[in-house]
């Protein structure tokens, strides 16, 4: 009776593991892909209503418009998307993904390192990729994410992923783009679960804190101006943020400390920054115009951080920090798997008054340039990354995105997931009583 019960729990465990699985990895483009007959939205702000895309060997070979273009359409696989759109893919930066599955059970999360400078962390080593979030993106237009390590002051060096691949080696896009550190706050705040209330109070050691980065960073500008050293790892991995081939990704929220840790890092020769912000990031928005410093939106859909500004406030971020001038590029907080609303964030934008593919640009080519990436993605191009995607409708209308077709480097993506099996599963059951 043991024997049998112990049995029906693995077959159980078994089977679920099965049904737990995401979809096979696609296989490297083989053939000439033209889709024909839609409507294109290039990315850059322009749309062909009749378009043919092509693409071959992963690289896109042709964007024109149907109407005047005459090509030689053999060779290709044609794919008749005549009414459909099509995207350039989706990008989400600052993101866990891949590193962390269930951030409530600390073996399932591989996000944060010990320490508290850590730029030789690099988060691609441990990037798993048979996650079940990425399926559950890709579905949404996201086919690339910058897999990001969180704590400490500097967290580490973050990556670019493709959202598919076998290992983290096959899935890697672009390694090593970015240095993520946490600027301190001169307001710190602690939430009283005992009488649900937050307080907040100045922080006393804000200029030590800051005066401790401070250090850090001509610590590694002295090691990289040494003809011999020994190899100092963390030194080493902020190199990048000196010659131009890293970006300096700031988190801080105040404006105040926007201001002063652009300007330190100014100071110290960085040459690429952006700020990972929230709604402090329209008190300085001419300073990041005037000074051409890129904003990461993290809290589209969410509350407002006082009582005292307006409850849209968080939906209204986007649109005014681009109508001052500010480059902007939308993310996620919170929990991860809410990632996959990323279009949807872009779709608020055009509800408070973003046009359309001005908002598209957000999650697509504005990411993609804040990444330094924008030379091969982020739009359709010709000599850029084949990562696009059709949708029957509207990619930034949650009524309207359903996609037919996905291309990560011109492979073909499988888009259903074990969400999509079990809601054909349960659909053909109740629609036949």
């Amino acid at each position: 009776m043991k024997i049998n019960y112990i049995l029906s729990v693995l077959l159980s465990a078994c089977l679920s593991w099965a049904a737990a699985q995401v979809p096979e990895p696609a296989a490297e483009q083989t053939q000439a892909i033209l889709l024909k007959g839609g409507i294109a939205h290039l990315g850059n702000g322009e749309v062909i209503d009749n378009s043919l895309i092509a693409f071959d060997q992963g690289i896109i070979t042709l964007v024109a418009d149907a109407t005047k273009a005459r090509i030689d359409i053999a060779g290709y696989t044609i794919i008749d998307v005549t009414g459909q759109h099509v995207y350039p893919g989706f990008i989400l930066p600052n993101s866990q993904v891949g590193i962390e599955e269930v951030s409530s059970v600390r073996a399932m999360s591989d996000s944060r390192e010990t320490g508290r400078f850590n730029p030789n962390v690099r988060s691609l080593v441990s990037y798993n990729t048979d996650s079940e979030l990425p399926p559950t993106f890709r579905f949404m237009g996201i086919l690339l994410a910058e897999t990001t390590p969180v704590g400490g002051v500097i967290s580490g060096t973050s990556s670019l992923m493709n959202l598919d691949g076998w290992n983290w080696e096959d899935a890697v896009n672009t390694a090593d783009l970015a240095i993520h550190m946490n600027w301190p706050g001169r307001i710190t705040g602690r939430f009283d679960f005992a009488t649900f209330t937050f307080s907040r109070k100045p922080n006393k050691n804000y200029a030590n804190e800051v005066a401790e980065i401070a250090a850090f960073f001509d610590d590694a500008l002295a090691y990289g101006a040494l003809a011999a050293k020994e190899r100092n790892l963390k030194l080493e991995a902020m190199q990048g943020l000196f010659d131009g081939s890293k970006v300096l990704m700031i988190h801080t929220n105040g404006p105040k400390e926007i201001v002063e840790s652009v300007k330190m890092a100014q100071a110290k020769g960085v040459e690429h920054i952006a700020v990972v912000t929230g709604t402090g990031a329209l008190a300085v928005k001419e300073f990041l115009a005037d000074n051409n410093i890129p904003a990461v939106i993290q809290r589209v859909h969410s509350l407002p951080d006082r009582a005292d500004m307006d409850v849209d406030l968080p939906y209204r971020l986007p649109v005014e920090l681009t109508r001052a001038g500010v480059k902007v590029a939308l993310s996620h907080t919170g929990m991860l798997a809410l990632a996959r609303n990323l279009p949807f964030y872009a779709g608020t934008a055009v509800a408070y008054g973003l046009d359309k593919e001005e908002a598209l640009k957000l999650i697509t080519l504005n990411t993609a340039e804040i990444l330094g990436v924008g030379n091969k993605m982020g739009s359709l191009k010709e000599g850029k990354q084949a990562n696009l995607f059709v949708s029957r409708g509207d990619a930034l209308d949650f009524r309207t995105n359903k996609l037919t077709h996905a291309y990560i480097q011109g492979r073909e993506i499988i888009l259903n997931g074990r969400q999509e099996a079990l809601f054909e599963r349960y659909t053909k059951k109740y629609s036949n009583e």
